[in-house]
C-alpha cells in the first residue's frame, strides 16, 4: 500500500509537529490504521509486526479527526 492511499488522521498543521512528517496517524481505505512512530524496543513482537510509540497528543488528534 502507498502512502498516497492512506487518510492522515494527523499532523495537518493543528498539533506539535504542524505538517511535518514526525508521528502520525493513517486511516486505510479499508477502516484499519497505520501508526508511524519511533521504534520501540518494549518487547519482540511475533514475526510480520512491529511496535512504534507515539505521543498521547497524535492519538487524542486522530480521534478528534474521527470525531471520537
Amino acid at each position: 500500500m502507498a502512502r498516497e492511499e492512506l487518510i492522515r488522521l494527523t499532523g495537518n498543521g493543528n498539533g506539535e509537529c504542524g505538517q511535518g512528517d514526525c508521528p502520525n496517524v493513517y486511516r486505510t481505505a479499508s477502516g484499519s490504521f497505520v501508526v508511524q512512530g519511533d521504534v520501540s524496543a518494549a518487547f519482540t513482537p511475533p514475526p510480520g509486526e512491529g511496535l512504534v510509540e507515539i505521543p498521547e497528543s497524535v492519538l487524542r488528534e486522530a480521534f478528534d479527526a474521527l470525531g471520537w
